[in-house]
């Protein structure tokens, strides 16, 4: 798949990994959306691109997944057809399941899994009527394998899993691709807006995310995947070797990940 002249809509892409992609991406000579909730940090983004005539801003909250028809259909006029679908927005979780709130569990499920399930279904009409297009999706490696105070995030990223899975399965015969980006440890500011127990933000960083890759070498190995049209992808720098672990010796990588005290 090559960038040029394709349209792209990207979700989450006000800060951290779809920041960095909308940047590397407006160098590729393709027409870009970017969606967040919050319109004016959208705009500082838009600034940042290669040719920020090519760069719309469409305002988007996962959460509200009742509208997502509505703003399908506005991010389709906007150059009046779309390519690519990038699923990046979402949140995090930091708390164990015995001190986290059920409306805790809801909130991560409804942003992470049903507003993505939500946008990807409203857009997918668009997708068979046109037969082609391309959703990727960002998940995580915690949607392959689980880590203590991650429960309701890895709930929701495994479930992203089954969906996508199966819309690759049905929708083959009309040209349309699924690619699943699974990050390990990225430095953004993921674990600092990730929800504690009682729903409030955790505001720190994580260590393992701090020392993790950076935005522009993960979205550098994310654009190579979308390009080749990957089914699955796992980008990280070791932590990347506990998918297999958890496929080939389960117990094995219980142990480790008990034993790394991961936060």
């Amino acid at each position: 798949m090559n960038f040029n002249n394709k349209v792209v809509w990207i979700t989450g892409a006000s800060s951290g990994i779809g920041k960095e992609l909308a940047i590397q991406l407006s160098q590729k000579n393709c027409q870009l959306i970017l969606s967040s909730r919050t319109v004016s940090v959208l705009e500082e983004v838009k600034i940042l691109c290669n040719n920020p005539e090519k760069v719309a801003v469409l305002s988007l909250d996962l959460a509200d997944y009742q509208s997502m028809e509505t703003v399908v259909e506005k991010a389709w006029n906007l150059f009046g057809t779309l390519d690519v679908l990038v699923n990046n927005g979402g949140i995090s979780q930091r708390s164990l399941i015995s001190e986290t709130s059920i409306e805790v569990d809801k909130k991560l499920m409804d942003v992470d899994y049903l507003g993505t399930v939500a946008l990807s279904k409203a857009l997918l009409p668009y997708f068979i009527k046109k037969k082609n297009g391309h959703f990727v999706t960002v998940t995580s490696l915690m949607g392959k394998f689980g880590s203590p105070y991650r429960s309701s995030y890895c709930g929701a990223k495994h479930a992203l899993h089954g969906f996508f899975d199966v819309l690759r399965m049905e929708h083959e015969k009309d040209d349309i691709k699924v690619t699943l980006i699974c990050p390990g440890f990225v430095n953004t500011n993921i674990a600092k807006n990730a929800l504690t127990g009682n729903g409030s933000l955790q505001g720190t960083q994580d260590t393992a995310t701090e020392n993790g890759l950076s935005p522009k070498d993960f979205c550098t190995r994310m654009v190579r995947a979308i390009e080749r049209e990957k089914f699955e992808v796992y980008i990280g720098k070791k932590e990347v070797l506990g998918v297999y672990l958890k496929r080939f010796f389960p117990k094995l990588l219980h142990r480790f990940v008990l034993k790394s005290k991961v936060r």
